[in-house]
């Protein structure tokens, strides 16, 4: 397993592709198969299959085989961890930004 600075990375990669942000949107209305998410995209189905198996991979998307339709779902559990560490993020500069304007405010004697 992943530690968690390992999982985060991975789902950061995978984020920083524009297809696979547009393929994660597109799973925000529900599950969907690889034939239906590959079509708006200019590309064969091997080089979209490696945007699916990133997304699989990095724990944003699970996908289940039935016949010859392979679907794809978002991994919800996935995003509540990267919203948690988006979270302490801003608690973090939030505070440093508060400090910074007292300081910068403060009264000079």
């Amino acid at each position: 397993m992943h530690t968690g600075t390992e999982q985060l990375d991975g789902i950061f990669q995978a984020l920083a592709d524009p297809t696979r942000r547009a393929i994660l949107q597109r799973l925000g209305g529900g599950p969907a198969g690889v034939g239906e998410l590959a079509k708006p995209f200019d590309m064969a189905l091997p080089s979209f299959m490696k945007h699916i198996t990133a997304l699989e991979q990095s724990g944003l998307i699970r996908t289940a085989k039935t016949g010859r339709v392979r679907t794809c779902t978002l991994e919800k559990g996935t995003f509540a961890l990267v919203d948690s560490w988006l979270d302490q993020q801003r608690r973090l500069w939030s505070g440093r930004t508060d400090r910074l304007e007292a300081f910068v405010t403060r009264d000079k004697p």
